[in-house]
């Protein structure tokens, strides 16, 4: 009896120490993450393209088909999903952040909490984070990288062959994929070859229908392919490895393509994104073949999901959701966030719900397209000379519009998918209006939206340095009059 006691107070004690190892019912998780790439895939029911072993996730897994990323840049939404919050809440939210800050106290990432489960943590290659942290407490130093040391890089080609050293050990990874970067942006170059024709793709309203437009569409569909080959080598090296029944894969983009009114902007094209989960081991919520979820879904839900699938504590902090809980509510809207992008200053909200994409302006004296670095790539080269020609649709003039844009803008989706007709101030849906208003308010004050308050003095001026003066909005205006003393 007294060596019983004895073993179980020992064991609970162990048990008490240890409690940050990891279970052996643990998954490891691997985020596969793809820049600036929408969700034109085979398995969303694109016709065109060519994803194999993307569409293979959504076959032995599940396929979200409403998720949307906080923001519509890399560097905002990254580190809204590093941490798990909304890149508003704490001041992550200027993409090309010039002051980069420690997090709050209290608020560590979603690595460093793995790492404390007893995990082994890495990211080939990119950050981007809008805040300041010593990488060597977010990923293990006894992860041995691949040839190439860059910091925020992407894989190269195809060899995944160093995912090998992750044999018998509990980790927490992601693999960053070029995607709609892949040998330059979307519509950077012209023209770029594509495995598809140009007489294959659809251009859409918001777009002119001419050769430029349709080379950039027929060319994010190469890097779409180039990206599912990239896919598919991760897949047979888990396999290989013997990595993959245990392994639950999320496949996600940071945004969606870099065509001109997608990448940056808060329409449907620039924020949502595939999400496909697939964990070969793992619960009959994910193992069932196939399954379509169609809930509301933010970036930031990836990250506590993602905790939640490892057994590890959700912080308090963490305004995700775990889309596997057992008590799993859905979302009713989710919100993106716009504000500065590099030289280009603007603060722009929207609020996604069921069937309605609600988009604040909050500064209509600027046109939504500003001079900004993608200013000399053809699809926006061509846009000014056919605005110059008059020869765009109002539609695609207004963008260029600083007079009229609008302070509030609403579209019905299931009639008007590419939001292409603003009902703001349609009689018939002001309840609608209304209400998609109050949901905005009410996240901004709840959350203490940081888009609220002014960039420092301090900040705008690194940025005008490092853009060598090319800002045109007010907010510059004090550095203007300073050059000319």
């Amino acid at each position: 009896m007294l060596f019983s006691h004895l073993a179980t107070l020992v064991a609970a004690t162990l048990g008490a120490f240890f409690s940050g190892d990891v279970r052996a019912d643990r998954p490891n998780i691997l985020w596969i993450y793809v820049d600036d790439m929408s969700d034109w895939v085979g398995c969303y029911g694109d016709p065109i393209a060519q994803t194999p072993h993307i569409d293979s996730l959504a076959d032995g897994g599940v396929k979200f088909t409403r998720a949307y990323m906080p923001a519509p840049v890399c560097s905002t939404t990254r580190s809204a999903l590093i941490t798990g919050t909304m890149q508003t809440t704490h001041g992550l939210h200027q993409h090309r952040t010039m002051i980069k800050k420690p997090l709050p106290d209290g608020v560590v990432t979603v690595p460093e909490l793995f790492r404390d489960a007893g995990y082994l943590t890495f990211n080939e290659a990119k950050d981007d984070y809008n805040f300041a942290r010593d990488r060597d407490l977010l990923y293990s130093p006894e992860f041995n990288r691949p040839t190439r040391k860059q910091v925020n890089s992407h894989m190269v080609g195809r060899d995944v062959s160093w995912l090998k050293q992750l044999q018998g050990k509990p980790f927490f990874g992601q693999i960053q994929l070029k995607g709609g970067k892949i040998e330059g942006e979307t519509g950077s170059k012209y023209p770029a070859p594509s495995r598809v024709s140009e007489d294959q793709v659809t251009v859409p309203p918001q777009y002119p229908d001419h050769p430029v437009f349709r080379n950039a569409i027929a060319r994010h569909y190469e890097q779409i392919a180039e990206t599912d080959a990239q896919v598919g080598a991760i897949l047979s090296a888990l396999k290989e490895y013997g990595l993959w029944k245990n392994t639950a894969v999320f496949f996600f983009t940071d945004h969606g393509s870099p065509l001109p009114r997608a990448k940056q902007f808060l329409y449907e094209d620039g924020t949502k994104i595939p999400l496909l989960v697939q964990w070969p081991g793992g619960t009959d919520q994910i193992t069932k073949h196939g399954q379509t979820r169609s809930d509301l879904v933010s970036g930031i839900d990836i990250t506590t999901t993602s905790l939640g699938l490892a057994g590890i504590d959700i912080p308090k902090f963490m305004e995700g959701r775990d889309l596997f809980a057992d008590d799993f509510q859905p979302r009713r809207y989710v919100i993106s966030a716009r504000d500065r992008m590099g030289n280009a200053i603007d603060r722009i909200r929207t609020v996604r719900s069921d069937n309605f994409r609600y988009i604040r302006n909050y500064k209509t004296d600027r046109a939504l397209y500003q001079p900004q670095y993608r200013e000399n790539y053809p699809t926006f080269v061509t846009l000014r000379e056919l605005l110059a020609a008059g020869k765009l649709s109002p539609l695609q003039a207004s963008y260029y519009d600083a007079e009229n844009r609008p302070e509030e803008e609403l579209y019905e989706l299931t009639a008007d998918p590419h939001q292409t007709v603003n009902l703001a101030k349609h009689p018939d849906y002001d309840s609608v209006l209304k209400e998609h208003r109050r949901q905005l308010r009410q996240w901004e004050e709840a959350t203490d939206d940081k888009g609220r308050y002014p960039e420092s003095r301090a900040s705008l001026r690194l940025v005008y340095q490092s853009s060598k003066g090319r800002c045109v909005t007010p907010e510059y205006d004090f550095l203007r009059k300073e050059s000319t003393k």
